[in-house]
């Protein structure tokens, strides 16, 4: 085989820190993404960008995916022809957050190809994407650990290897989306509060970074909630997304999930405002709403 062994297939703000880690450890890279800017930032890393999913995956046999949702992974790996496109034996790295059955019917139907999933969402956001500290919940057979190992070295701090079936990775990846929600929303809740009682944004956001309130997503989250225009790093659909998916499981198994319930709700009314698409720390114009204190809508949406 000639040319790159390993492509990417989703160069948004996560996947393209990860791609850029993964070059800068030596590993070639091919890569594809809807967005036509999106792969030219790509090649300017030094990657090769490709035309379509399929030509991404051509002759490789590490693909790695880090699309939004299960949806566009099937359609990336399966309505393309990305999977029928890789070389054999292959092995496909899902990093997406997708439910746990989803995970398992996709390597259902990829092993009936000969091609192999790692079950490994990530958790850390945009910062750890750039950084190369990812935290990596991966689950599936040892030949695709191994496989995969160069480039989990290159994008994560921390791999945590959980088991040899697809499904895990997901299982722990949802479960953990409930704190990141709740944290996220619970964040919003205190600087709309502190701004209402008459502290100081800046400071409440000192006191509670160096106090027992403090978590790692108020740290990345609230100085976003005080900015008029802050980047867009994670959207408020993407969490919408991901803490359904937490609901769906508490559903599975018979669990109460009264706090991510009102997370999701904080966020549905972000959304239904018109910050879909805004930087999930948008969550706060839900509270400004409410309380008549900052923009009802962005009319992004």
């Amino acid at each position: 085989m000639s040319g790159p062994s390993t492509a990417i297939i989703g160069l948004g703000a996560m996947g393209m820190g990860m791609a850029r880690n993964i070059l800068a450890a030596g590993l070639p890279l091919k890569g594809y993404d809807l967005s036509g800017p999106a792969r030219d930032r790509f090649a300017g890393l030094g990657g090769s960008a490709c035309d379509s999913a399929a030509g991404a995956a051509d002759g490789c046999d590490l693909l790695i995916l880090m699309v939004v949702n299960a949806v566009q992974a099937r359609a990336a790996l399966f309505d393309t022809g990305a999977a029928a496109a890789l070389a054999p034996g292959a092995t496909v790295m899902l990093s997406s957050t997708v439910a746990p059955a989803d995970a398992r019917a996709l390597a259902a139907d990829l092993a009936a190809t000969g091609v192999t999933l790692l079950d490994a969402p990530v958790s850390g956001g945009q910062v750890g994407a750039e950084a190369g500290t990812l935290t990596v919940m991966a689950a599936g057979a040892a030949a695709a650990f191994d496989r995969a190992a160069p480039v989990l070295e290159a994008i994560a701090k921390t791999v945590h290897r959980l088991g040899d079936t697809p499904g895990l990775g997901a299982t722990y990846k949802t479960v953990h989306q409930l704190a990141a929600g709740v944290h996220l929303v619970a964040a919003a809740e205190v600087v709309a509060l502190g701004t209402r009682a008459g502290c100081d944004p800046e400071t409440l956001l000192s006191i509670i970074s160096g106090a027992a309130g403090q978590s790692w997503m108020f740290d990345d989250r609230a100085p976003r909630m005080i900015m008029d225009d802050p980047p867009v790093t994670s959207t408020v659909e993407i969490f919408l997304k991901d803490l359904g998916l937490v609901l769906e499981t508490g559903r599975d198994t018979a669990t109460p999930l009264p706090l991510a319930a009102a997370a999701y709700q904080m966020l549905t009314a972000a959304g239904g405002l018109g910050h879909g698409q805004a930087d999930d720390s948008a969550v706060i114009r839900a509270y400004q709403a409410l309380t008549g204190t900052g923009p009802a809508t962005t009319g992004k949406d």
